[in-house]
C-alpha cells in the first residue's frame, strides 16, 4: 500500500504540517509575550508544544490519506470535516497568541474540540485505525482547553 501511495500520504502530512507551521509563524510574535504571563503550575515547559505538535499534525495527516486511500463513498464528506476542522486549528493560535484574545480562543478551542469528535466519529465508520490516530489530538486539545482557560483567567 505504502508504494502505490506514498504521493496521496505526503500530501496529506505536507498539507497538515504546512497549515500549522504558517499558524505558527503568523503567531511567533505573541508567543514571546505568551511567556510573561501567569500561567498554572501543570502548564508544560514551552520546548513541548513544537515538537507535540509536529507529533500530531503528523498523525492528522497519515489519518486523512488513510481515509481517503479507503475508497470509501464518506470520503468526500469525511475529508471535508478534516479540513474544516484543520482551518478551525489555523485560527486558534492566532487568535490566542497573535491578537491575545485569550476568552476567544477558548471558545473557538471547543468548536475545534466539537469538530475533531465529529471527524473521529466519521473515521470511525470510513477507518478505525484512521479514527484511532487522532485519539492523542484530542487528548492535547482537551489540555490545550484546561491551559487556554487557566490563562485567560489568571491574566484578566
Amino acid at each position: 500500500m505504502l508504494k502505490r501511495n506514498w504521493k496521496t500520504l505526503a500530501f496529506f502530512i505536507v498539507l497538515t504540517l504546512a497549515v500549522g507551521a504558517l499558524s505558527a509563524y503568523l503567531s511567533r510574535e505573541g508567543m514571546a509575550a505568551f511567556e510573561t504571563l501567569k500561567k498554572p503550575s501543570l502548564a508544560p515547559p514551552a520546548v513541548v508544544f513544537p515538537l507535540v505538535w509536529t507529533i500530531l499534525y503528523i498523525l492528522m495527516g497519515i489519518s486523512a490519506a488513510l481515509v481517503w486511500l479507503s475508497g470509501s463513498g464518506e470520503r468526500e464528506n469525511a475529508v471535508f470535516v478534516f479540513g474544516a476542522q484543520l482551518f478551525v486549528n489555523f485560527w486558534w493560535s492566532i487568535f490566542f497568541f497573535r491578537w491575545g484574545i485569550r476568552g476567544y480562543a477558548f471558545f473557538w478551542l471547543l468548536l475545534l474540540i466539537a469538530l475533531v469528535v465529529w471527524m473521529i466519529a466519521i473515521f470511525r465508520k470510513i477507518r478505525p485505525p484512521a479514527a484511532k490516530l487522532n485519539i492523542p489530538y484530542l487528548l492535547w486539545l482537551c489540555l490545550a482547553a484546561w491551559l487556554n482557560a487557566a490563562v485567560w483567567l489568571m491574566n484578566q
